[in-house]
């Protein structure tokens, strides 16, 4: 799997993610250039509260799952594995998980944070394991500061994003995810390092690129849509009207 197109200049990236065999094989077809297997499926999959109850177990069957649609779809799309909270606390174990979701089927890995990290992206990297950055907002820290907090607003947090960022440049990073961070710190960190950023939450276009949801796009989890999501379907609704249609043909 060929990461050189996160090589090329001024190039706008897609990403979406997929939890499972149906979706990913069709959101395969489309060619986005990340399919992210992300640790989100623990709300809009598995109907946890926040991402912290996700675990390595879950995230492997769910890579294996949408590897096999990604290679039946005969799609190029880069298929990345988030490391659940608690796996990677020291560098032995970011390793060792790290390891296991590429088993898993994944062709890169994605942990939150940077200055924190260092030691532990160094020895992904190391390994030759791609790795894609999370900065900014941290959903897995979501417990310890208390709800989703938008990151930039003072210059002690503008700094430490900037920090993170340098780091993952400087381990190898193929690109970064900037999460809910100000439009005007998303664009200066993207002009500050030369590997793609990818933002979601960041405002409009002042990434390389933008990341979604899956059921946020397509209008799968109506009862809980993000600020910053564009639902472009209510795939909710019209489930519910065809399930209603087969009740009633029954009775």
């Amino acid at each position: 799997m060929s990461f050189d197109r996160f090589k090329v200049a001024d190039r706008r990236f897609s990403a979406i993610t997929a939890y499972d065999y149906p979706t990913a094989r069709v959101i395969g077809e489309l060619n986005p250039d990340i399919i992210l297997v992300g640790d989100s499926l623990g709300m809009v999959v598995l109907g946890f509260p926040d991402t912290t109850h996700v675990t390595l177990a879950h995230m492997e069957h769910h890579i294996a799952a949408v590897a096999r649609g990604v290679l039946d779809s005969g799609s190029s799309s880069i298929i990345v594995g988030d490391l659940p909270a608690n796996t990677y606390e020291t560098v032995d174990a970011a390793l060792a998980s790290a390891q296991r979701l590429i088993k898993a089927g994944a062709h890169a890995v994605k942990l939150e944070g940077g200055v924190d990290f260092e030691p532990h992206l160094k020895a992904i990297r190391e390994a030759g394991i791609e790795v894609l950055g999370h900065i900014g907002m941290l959903p897995q820290q979501v417990l310890k500061e208390g709800g989703y907090k938008k990151k930039g607003k003072t210059s002690e947090e503008s700094l430490r994003v900037f920090e993170d960022a340098q780091v993952l440049e400087c381990v190898g990073a193929f690109a970064t995810v900037i999460e809910s961070v100000t439009p005007e710190l998303a664009a200066q960190v993207t002009e500050s390092i030369e590997i793609p950023t990818i933002g979601i939450g960041a405002g409009n276009r002042t990434c390389r690129g933008e990341i979604a949801v899956f059921h946020d796009v397509v209008g799968a989890s109506p009862w809980f849509v993000p600020p910053f999501a564009t639902q472009r379907a209510s795939v909710a609704a019209e489930i519910k009207r065809a399930v209603q249609e087969y009740l009633d043909s029954i009775k």
